[in-house]
């Protein structure tokens, strides 16, 4: 039996996989000062009480139906998922310069770009589905960035999933504020995130004394989680099924083992 059939397997006997799952989803409105969001929440109505949430923080296209998409594979998990909007209005696009200046924007200022995501995290968290004390932020590429930033922040999250994101090094302040577990999925043919920058952010979390784990995948480019990756036209974008795959499993072990307290 193969590797990724056996954890399967394993997987499937301790998360909460929801059986026969019926996901709903439905559109739920909030607010970052004057500016209105538009998030997608996702979860399986047929699971009775409360249950883990998770945060999903959408590639730098913005919110789009692919991070809809995973907000959907969430709730088939036995998660309540919020696919957060970073940009207001549910705003998309697939032209690379609209994506990098509407991403500009958010991140030249970091405590506003944290202060946004934390929106999210709090449109999440008032949930009735909710179990407000378990929480997680998944997030990729510029996603990936920003639920860095969230755990930064000292957002009281139980782990955070960085799927081929920029990896921003952490300062010395922000250092001292990371409580939550992190996990990072990277390629290791992504030329956008440098090798001097890889060091500086690891070397940041390893000072920090967080709970941390990097899992890189030969050959794997920018996006290798996205099937559309290669349809935007950059050369470092490509969809790599292998790696897709084997981090996904990996991160359902990593969210069970942080819920499991």
């Amino acid at each position: 039996m193969c590797y990724l059939v056996r954890l399967t397997l394993l997987l499937l006997s301790i998360l909460p996989f929801a059986t026969g799952a019926a996901v709903k989803t439905e559109a739920i409105e909030y607010k970052d000062g004057d500016t209105l969001l538009k998030g997608y929440l996702a979860y399986d109505d047929a699971i009775e009480g409360k249950r883990p949430g998770i945060l999903v923080v959408h590639e730098w296209w913005g919110l789009n139906d692919y991070a809809k998409k995973r907000a959907e594979m969430l709730a088939e998990l036995g998660y309540v998922a919020f696919a957060l909007d970073m940009y207001g209005d549910e705003k998309a696009t697939e032209h690379a310069d609209e994506a990098s200046a509407w991403m500009k924007q958010i991140t030249a200022n970091v405590d506003a770009w944290q202060a946004r995501a934390t929106r999210g995290l709090e449109a999440l968290k008032a949930q009735e589905q909710v179990e407000a004390d378990k929480l997680a932020a998944v997030g990729y590429c510029f996603g990936g960035a920003t639920v860095m930033q969230l755990a930064y922040s000292g957002a009281d999250l139980d782990g955070v999933v960085s799927f081929h994101g920029s990896l921003p090094p952490a300062t010395e302040a922000q250092q001292k504020q990371i409580k939550a577990a992190i996990l990072v999925a990277h390629g290791d043919a992504d030329s956008f995130v440098p090798p001097e920058r890889i060091a500086a952010f690891k070397a940041a979390l390893e000072t920090s004394g967080a709970d941390w784990q990097m899992m890189i995948y030969g050959g794997a480019r920018h996006g290798f989680t996205n099937p559309n990756a290669g349809d935007y036209g950059m050369e470092n974008l490509q969809y790599d099924a292998k790696a897709d795959a084997r981090s996904w499993i990996l991160m359902q072990s990593f969210l069970a083992d942080v819920f499991a307290d």
